[in-house]
């Protein structure tokens, strides 16, 4: 395995002492509180009280500001403290904010990821060993009788959609200016955005190039949903759909017309190993020696600091618990032998971009 020098530093050499490692140990065993404590105190504005402060508050003082029972407050701040989002004065007893109180208030990605926790993942986790053993979404069953979430996606509660598309949207998003870059160094006239879920990539590349035209490819009800999320945008009419359900082997790549460019954007990372080899191979089947595929996706290995791994390699629970029991996010070999496997090779990587992504592109085995 090939790990980016940070990553290779902090995950292949012990780095704490034997009191760190109980600490975490314990940590890891009282999680779920950590968690919902923490989510609470932001959700209650208790975290934002105290960064309002200028000089810290005491218990009763929270309590009058978030209407709540000083007894709720004790209990969240005290637990608080010996998480370390907040610090308490031990003389006059007033509480402020510590600086991860003060990421989990300010921080985009801290907030996104705590939303998608919470509203996506959280109780369908309490699943996670069915889903591991029985290589299926247990954790679905919550929500809905989908065999994956991408087909109930638009049917999810309102909150849980948001939470979704927020998660999805902010990593994908933060990448989209510097992906375009990369994909029209080629000039490409057609492109073929598979997965484009929203629109907001198919959006975005025809305002960047006035000439090229793209066809999204997605189920069904995406596409019902990507339409109405396009509709008066500038270019809307040079973006069309072609409905298709890739999970099925049989289901085949437009052939209506050339495409220069296929794009794959965090959609890989949706499928098994085999379903990769299967739809990288459909890919292939239509391209000739002039078209590319780019495949972006955040692989866990390359990112530059542990934190973004550990975000990704949970993120992989995700799709074990919740989306569809058999695919999870990549490193590099793995990726590339799906891909070579496929009759497809790898000619350049692009790494960084926006908040950790990375894009392949292949071009056909000659």
């Amino acid at each position: 395995m090939n790990l980016s020098p940070a990553l290779e530093k902090t995950l292949t050499r012990e780095q704490l002492s034997a009191r760190e490692a109980q600490r975490r140990a314990q940590w890891i065993a009282w999680g779920p509180a950590v968690f919902q404590a923490s989510r609470l105190m932001l959700k209650l504005g208790i975290l934002k009280l105290l960064h309002d402060s200028d000089s810290g508050l005491t218990v009763g003082e929270v309590a009058d500001g978030c209407g709540l029972p000083a007894y709720a407050v004790k209990v969240l701040l005290e637990a608080s403290l010996c998480i370390g989002t907040v610090l308490v004065d031990k003389d006059s007893e007033r509480y402020t904010l510590a600086k991860t109180g003060w990421f989990l208030l300010n921080d985009e990605a801290t907030k996104v990821n705590m939303a998608f926790c919470h509203d996506v993942n959280y109780e369908g986790w309490f699943h996670l060993e069915e889903s591991l053993t029985e290589g299926r979404p247990a954790g679905l069953a919550h929500f809905g009788p989908w065999p994956t979430i991408y087909e109930g996606l638009s049917s999810l509660p309102r909150q849980v959609q948001e939470s979704w598309f927020g998660f999805d949207h902010f990593y994908s998003d933060g990448s989209f200016s510097q992906a375009l870059e990369v994909v029209f160094e080629a000039r490409p006239k057609t492109l073929l955005d598979v997965g484009g879920n929203t629109g907001r990539w198919a959006v975005r590349c025809v305002a960047h190039d006035p000439e090229v035209r793209v066809t999204v490819m997605d189920l069904p009800q995406q596409l019902a949903m990507m339409q109405r999320q396009i509709a008066g945008s500038p270019g809307a009419e040079r973006i069309s759909g072609y409905a298709a359900d890739l999970l099925n082997p049989d289901t085949s790549f437009p052939t209506d017309h050339h495409y220069d460019a296929i794009w794959m954007s965090q959609f890989l990372d949706c499928f098994s190993e085999r379903q990769v080899v299967s739809i990288l191979r459909r890919a292939a089947k239509v391209m000739t020696p002039g078209s590319r595929l780019y495949v972006m996706e955040t692989l866990w290995d390359r990112q530059r600091f542990d934190t973004a791994a550990f975000c990704l390699t949970m993120t992989s629970l995700y799709f074990t618990a919740m989306a569809n029991g058999n695919s999870k996010m990549f490193n590099t070999d793995d990726l590339t032998r799906l891909i070579n496997e496929a009759g497809l090779e790898v000619e350049t990587i692009h790494d960084h971009l926006g908040l950790g992504h990375s894009i392949l592109i292949c071009k056909k085995t000659l």
